[in-house]
């Protein structure tokens, strides 16, 4: 369901403690605010991909907020399989923007920036699965045609 060009957006925690969960879910929402209103306007995955590049110091002083190391990568990154709403999403590398906190043992979150079906989950957090694959669907339409 995933096309071939996109680009995800991916953040490690870095540990599996409550406080360090909470700084990586406040951390994507703040880096996901930003990039979501960039992605939304990106006619492709070339405009997308410079869009991020221009966007990197802006997210590194949202980082540099939180007084935690991490590391931040823009580029081809390994991602773990994941099973979501009755879909596997093999591993494997993929373009990315991976935010690895701390010492990146801790549970990731991660998304498809471009095209932009990260707010799926915030958008249409009640509704079954055969009403969100054909919402992805309809997204992927949208951005194949431009």
């Amino acid at each position: 369901m995933i096309p071939e060009e996109s680009i995800r957006f991916r953040v490690i925690a870095n540990s599996d403690s409550l406080e360090d969960q909470t700084i990586k879910m406040t951390i994507k929402q703040d880096v996901e605010t930003k990039l979501n209103k960039l992605m939304q306007t990106s006619k492709n995955i070339t405009e997308a991909r410079e869009k991020i590049e221009n966007e990197i110091p802006n997210i590194k002083e949202i980082l540099n907020q939180y007084h935690i190391s991490y590391e931040l990568n823009f580029g081809n990154n390994l991602f773990p399989e994941k099973v979501y709403k009755g879909v596997t999403y093999p591993s494997g590398e993929y373009e990315s923007l991976v935010i690895t906190l701390g010492s990146g043992k801790g549970e990731n979150w991660w998304c498809v920036m471009f095209p932009p079906l990260c707010l799926l989950e915030a958008e249409k957090n009640n509704i079954n699965d055969v009403e969100y694959k054909l919402w992805v669907q309809e997204i992927l339409k949208s951005f194949s045609m431009n």
